[in-house]
């Protein structure tokens, strides 16, 4: 039985094991703030700048696109599972370790946040950043691992694509 060469390249496996990583982090990090320090509850402020809250997401990133019904839950998923095999196939091209990382987080952080919307209809976002002063206020968006995992990876992906000759190309 040969591999398709559309879902196994020299770089899919490290690519994969870097996601599961990352999805397993996501969750361990939420699990542990919902479930044993029950941060509904319990918020933590952190510092001046930095909280730890319980935020519900039922949009996308950034709080776009906020839904209320199961349809448009299952709508997001479905998106976020085409999304993965799109970046999966890519990941299956890669021929470095940095664009297979920079994928791995993607796909990582992908599935951190699907298995959220799978299991509770939302995303649960909890790292917060904020600046006061004297009648001013600024409020960063609300986010959690897997979102961090993503910038990240989105980030290798640009430094990867500003390179010079070796750019990534997506499929």
């Amino acid at each position: 039985m040969s591999r398709s060469p559309y879902l196994t390249g020299p770089m899919t496996r490290f690519g994969l094991a870097v996601a599961v990583v990352a999805c397993l982090l996501d969750q361990a990090s939420k699990l542990y703030l919902m479930f044993v320090h029950d941060l509904a509850a319990n918020p933590v402020r952190l510092g001046p700048f930095f909280d730890f809250v319980f935020t519900r997401n039922t949009g996308i990133s950034y709080g776009l696109f906020q839904t209320e019904g199961a349809l448009g839950q299952w709508v997001l998923l479905g998106l976020k599972a085409a999304a993965v095999v799109a970046l999966w196939v890519w990941l299956a091209r890669a021929a470095d370790r940095l664009t297979a990382l920079s994928l791995g987080l993607i796909i990582g952080g992908a599935l951190g946040n699907a298995i959220d919307r799978a299991a509770y209809g939302w995303v649960f976002d909890f790292v917060f950043f904020h600046v006061s002063t004297a009648g001013w206020r600024f409020n960063w968006y609300v986010f959690n691992l897997a979102d961090v995992a993503i910038v990240a990876g989105v980030i290798g992906l640009l430094y990867e694509s500003l390179r010079g000759d070796r750019a990534v190309k997506a499929p």
